[in-house]
């Protein structure tokens, strides 16, 4: 037998044994410990092999049953009837799961148009130089697929045929190559958009918005742990992670780049350039000149942009001062023009106003008649223009002098004086091979990332609703597959069969942990443990440390969505006793979950993984290769407890 089915069975065995001995005598058993025994049942059940989500919608019923059973059997059969029916309409009404069919189709359209071979192979040579650049150019591609399709499987799959056969061929050691797929095709439950933090943050309340904030920063710094760690094993021991060769690095050009590196420049601009005139052109299409030209200013072309909208928001700090400060110089007169227009009553025309109202504001009580002489409402010499005549008088020279000061603050040219720089050295550094890469990127990597951003940026600016995101990036994902030209009907119809599948396993899961949570509370579970927690007397680092032991424990046997579902309604009450953020504890769980795809027995990425490698990698290596990866996991998971303004500084910005 395995070495996993014994640590299988041993885990099932000492949580029966943990019932017999902890249980108390069948006389002395109260609803709580039945709430208890179900919420250990559930566990042993699910390791058993049995669907989750009906297990616990089964689990759910009869323990309620246990619940009502004083009512007498037909209120008790009614009560459990309508308990079901009540948890099933709030789980389908609940606005936020719409998201969670939409990504997951915009997942597996972007999977199957074919991106994912490209993007790999830009990277890698993007990244030929870097140290171990074969394991790096995965983790970057596992990261940016991962993100676009949230799918683990899928991407540990694909990578495993794509990435693993290239890292063995180069000579990478087994253990590091499955660990790198293994581990990068799980970041996908962390980095938005992920459908983990959806179903977290339709349990516990938590804006959704807020989680896909709060994720970026950790996801992101996770995923450069990953890269750092593989730079320094292969600079340790450059065995295992060798440089690639010369014939891996080399990159064909097209014969027009060709031609002009060998008779004009190595340089993409210069060379181009000077390719449109003179004779050296002989041969070379003008249009085709133009096209390379065209791509090759890209770079340019963008950084123009940005400095542009830049420039324009930079603008109305200084304009909106001077133009208020003009206003209300110019707006004095005016208006106290208009409060003597007011003062002056109906009819007093021909007749003489009445003596408090013709004399003005701040006139000399021994002249009355100067209030007389001029009426109010005259332009001349209003009440209150001295002040405002001298007021705007000195102003106008400040407002002078500031037309011709700089109207954006000398960081902006700073900073553009640093980008043009910057320029100047890529265009020095542009040679046609890079241009090449370039071109590469622009076809796998650049469309993927747009699209990424735009769902995301349209979330977190608050510009859209996830959901309304979530149909923006479906039909963002048909829009790549068409210009990929790998949209066609059995293709769709694969991708809406293979969504609608994992999203009803998703709502139906959902549904049975609603009614098995409501059998907990019922029963009286979670009112014992909350007493049992509180009466440890633990400091809120003592909490987060216990909780996040027992999440890791519970990857073990289980998977995330088992342990969202289940697990977190039941630490989700204890939050507010310990002063604790739901949002901060969500993420931290959501850092903690990558360790669910990794740790055996049930490391469903080793599986993955194993199903696609050749003969010879050995489970055994692959869990070994994943193991460095799940400390990586932890240290990430303290770095943050420690500094938990890398998740939430993001949040608290924009919200």
């Amino acid at each position: 037998m395995r070495k996993e089915a014994w640590f299988g069975i041993s885990i099932l065995i000492a949580i029966v044994a943990a019932l017999v001995i902890f249980m108390p005598a069948p006389a002395d058993i109260t609803n709580g410990h039945l709430g208890l025994l179900m919420l250990a049942l559930i566990v042993v059940t699910i390791m058993l092999g049995f669907p989750t989500a009906f297990t616990l919608m089964g689990m759910g019923v009869i323990f309620t049953l246990f619940a009502y059973r004083a009512m007498g059997p037909k209120l008790a059969i009614e009560q459990t009837l309508d308990l079901m029916v009540l948890r099933t309409y709030a789980v389908m009404t609940n606005d936020v799961l719409i998201a969670v069919p939409l990504f997951i189709f915009m997942g597996y359209l972007v999977e199957r148009a074919n991106l994912i071979e490209k993007l790999f192979k830009s990277l890698h040579l993007v990244m030929a130089k870097i140290p171990g650049s074969l394991a790096v150019a995965t983790v970057i591609t596992c990261a940016v697929f991962a993100t676009a399709t949230g799918i683990v499987g899928a991407v540990v799959t694909l990578m495993g045929l794509l990435a693993l056969p290239a890292m063995l061929k180069a000579g990478y050691d087994v253990k590091l190559s499955a660990g790198v797929i293994t581990a990068g095709g799980c970041l996908g439950i962390m980095i938005p958009p992920s459908v983990l933090l959806i179903v977290y943050g339709a349990v516990a309340g938590v804006s959704v918005v807020k989680l896909y904030a709060a994720a970026f920063f950790p996801g992101l710094m996770l995923a450069g742990m990953y890269v750092l760690y593989i730079i320094m094993v292969a600079k340790i021991k450059p065995a295992w992670a060798p440089p690639l060769s010369e014939e891996d690095r080399r990159i064909p050009l097209p014969q027009l780049a060709d031609t002009i590196k060998n008779s004009i420049s190595n340089k993409a601009l210069p060379g181009l350039l000077h390719a449109l005139k003179g004779e050296r052109n002989s041969g070379i299409p003008v249009s085709a000149i133009l096209k390379q030209l065209f791509i090759t200013l890209i770079p340019a072309l963008m950084f123009a942009c940005a400095i542009g909208l830049s420039y324009k928001l930079s603008l109305p700090t200084t304009q909106q001062a001077s133009t208020l400060t003009e206003l209300g110089s110019l707006d004095a007169p005016s208006t106290v023009q208009y409060a003597g227009s007011l003062q002056e009553p109906e009819g007093s025309g021909l007749t003489e106003p009445p003596e408090s109202l013709a004399e003005p504001p701040g006139a000399s009580q021994a002249e009355p008649s100067a209030g007389v002489s001029e009426p109010p409402g005259t332009v001349a010499e209003p009440p209150g223009v001295t002040p405002a005549n001298s007021e705007q008088s000195a102003v106008a020279p400040s407002s002078e002098t500031g037309a011709d000061a700089p109207t954006v603050p000398p960081t902006f040219w700073m900073v553009f004086a640093a980008g043009l720089v910057l320029m100047i050295a890529f265009y020095a550094w542009f040679t046609f091979v890079r241009l090449e890469i370039f071109k590469m990127l622009l076809a796998s990597f650049f469309p993927l990332a747009i699209m990424i951003m735009a769902v995301l940026g349209s979330i977190v600016f608050g510009f859209a609703t996830p959901s309304e995101a979530a149909a923006m990036g479906a039909f963002g994902g048909i829009l790549l597959a068409l210009c990929y030209r790998r949209l066609n009907m059995p293709m769709l119809k694969e991708s809406v069969y293979l969504a609608a599948r994992t999203s009803a396993m998703v709502c139906w899961l959902f549904v049975g942990s609603s009614i098995f949570s409501a059998a907990f509370a019922l029963l009286g579970g979670q009112e014992i443990i909350n007493t049992w927690v509180v009466s440890m007397d633990l400091t809120p680092l003592e909490f987060m440390i216990l909780a996040q032991i027992v999440i890791f424990l519970l990857g073990w046997p289980l998977e995330w969505t088992e342990i969202i579902v289940i697990f977190m309604p039941i630490f989700l009450p204890l939050l507010a006793h310990y002063n604790i953020d739901p949002l901060f504890f969500g993420i931290l769980v959501a850092l903690n979950l990558q360790t669910a795809f990794l740790s055996p027995p049930v490391a469903m990425s080793a599986f993955y993984l194993k199903g696609v490698a050749p003969p010879h990698v050995t489970l055994n290596q692959i869990f070994m290769g994943m193991l460095p990866f799940m400390g990586i996991q932890i240290l990430a998971l303290i770095l943050l407890y420690i500094f938990p303004k890398i998740g939430l500084w993001l949040p608290e910005v924009l919200y």
